[in-house]
């Protein structure tokens, strides 16, 4: 991917990440810059199911995923370029636990800076890990009982909220998620 990018018109050297959910809260690489950032075609929906990170097999999770449609705003990262490469093998890891989930892709990110291009980590819709549009009644099954080996999709979601939040990011589909647990009285659902 890396060389990918560095092959394409008008690659200036430098390699972006695009961060829509946990990689806003939690990195987990060396970021030189950072900063307010939408895509357009993308829009960021808890929908990818997880049997790993936020869930089992036997009682899958769900994370963000960007499918298509819509605009999402989030953030770009810069990475150093002398890591850069080595950097994206561990995002790989962490990203891509299960080869095949997520397809990366180098998307046209618009900043205060202009656009950049960036890697983002989108789902196809008729993957098998998406999840369709749950009804509140599932996602409320979900958001009481699923974790993975980095914790509860509750948290996942309530982590991304605020990450969202403090960065002035509104989505609403978050807030209404939120709003939902708080009323079924779930433990770890701030005030939407």
């Amino acid at each position: 991917m890396l060389r990918r990018l560095q092959g394409m018109p008008g690659h200036d050297g430098e390699v972006w990440v695009f961060g829509y959910a946990s990689l806003i809260w939690r990195p987990e690489f060396h970021v030189r810059e950072r900063h307010a950032a939408r895509i357009h075609g993308w829009h960021r929906a808890l929908r990818l199911r997880s049997v790993v990170n936020r869930g089992t097999p036997d009682r899958p999770g769900l994370v963000f995923a960007l499918l298509p449609g819509g605009a999402c705003r989030g953030e770009i990262f810069r990475l150093d370029r002398a890591s850069a490469a080595e950097e994206l093998q561990r995002l790989w890891a962490r990203e891509m636990p299960i080869a095949g989930i997520y397809c990366p892709r180098w998307l046209p990110c618009r900043t205060p800076h202009g656009v950049r291009l960036a890697l983002a980590f989108t789902l196809a819709r008729r993957h098998p890990s998406c999840a369709p549009r749950l009804p509140d009644a599932a996602m409320l099954d979900i958001l009481r009982h699923a974790r993975g080996r980095y914790g509860t999709t509750l948290d996942y979601l309530a982590h991304t909220a605020e990450a969202l939040r403090t960065r002035g990011i509104r989505d609403r589909e978050i807030e209404r998620l939120l709003a939902l647990a708080e009323r079924a009285g779930l433990h770890g659902a701030p005030n939407a």
